[in-house]
């Protein structure tokens, strides 16, 4: 598959996978080693990656040596906490500047709070940290992330953890039609197929988290995911069909056939 470029580095995979919500640092690596992905998500805010001394740290687990760090801003609701987590994490993990920007609006919803997370972006962006943004499915919204200079542009199929899929399919594209950056949808999938149809959309790449380590069977999933991103990716390139009600020419040639 050809590879996913994020601030001038290649990837092989183009799913994101977090690492929260599993019942164990176990269970993560086996998963994450499923999935196939390169880059993992870590909420600095609620995983220990060194802060808790003396704990289980996913370092040990999910090793910086394997795998690309995504640090990100899960249980910020305003610009100044997401910006004060992010300078901690770059200092924990020895001046690591790609990061990926959650500024949430309430606790219920989980829906991104815009105007506090374009004001975080341009801060963060200033003071180095190659941003990568989730955000709403407004096509206005991410041109202004984009214009503010955010590496991704991260915009959401559905709630956070609600699993419902691509509610806007029509934004999504829109999205995608005009960024100049990678768009990656961020939150809502639900299983193997939403994964694809956001790839068939022209989508970059996907990060998921709940999908994976809520289903029955993590690792099993994880492995379907994988599948799903890559046969997504690859319809996209193809290019499918076009659509019609019925076709009046027969896919089979007609001629040479007996009594014909």
């Amino acid at each position: 598959m050809d590879p996913l470029t994020i601030a001038g580095k290649a990837y092989r995979s183009r799913l994101l996978i977090g690492t929260g919500k599993y019942k164990d640092f176990d269970e993560t690596r086996v998963a994450v080693e499923a999935s196939g992905a390169e880059i993992v998500t870590v909420a600095i805010r609620r995983t220990n990656i060194g802060q808790n001394a003396g704990e289980p740290s996913l370092l040990e687990a999910v090793p910086p040596s394997k795998y690309t760090y995504l640090p990100n801003t899960a249980g910020c609701y305003t610009a100044e906490e997401a910006i004060r987590t992010l300078r901690l994490a770059r200092e924990l993990l020895d001046g690591h500047n790609l990061v990926k920007l959650e500024v949430l609006g309430d606790p219920h919803t989980l829906y991104p709070n815009v105007m506090e997370t374009l004001k975080a972006a341009e801060v963060l962006v200033k003071e180095g940290f190659t941003v990568m943004v989730y955000s709403s499915d407004d096509p206005i919204v991410a041109r202004q992330l984009e214009e503010i200079g955010c590496a991704a542009i991260m915009p959401l199929a559905s709630l956070i953890g609600s699993g419902m899929g691509i509610l806007n399919p029509w934004n999504l594209q829109i999205i995608v039609a005009n960024a100049k950056v990678p768009v990656l949808v961020d939150a809502g999938v639900g299983t193997a197929s939403d994964a694809a149809i956001a790839m068939e959309l022209g989508c970059d790449g996907i990060l998921m988290n709940t999908a994976v380590a809520a289903a029955n069977n993590p690792v099993l999933m994880a492995s379907a995911m994988k599948k799903a991103v890559e046969a997504g990716r690859e319809a996209f390139l193809a290019g499918r069909m076009p659509k019609k009600l019925y076709s009046a020419i027969p896919s089979s040639p007609v001629g040479g056939l007996i009594g014909s």
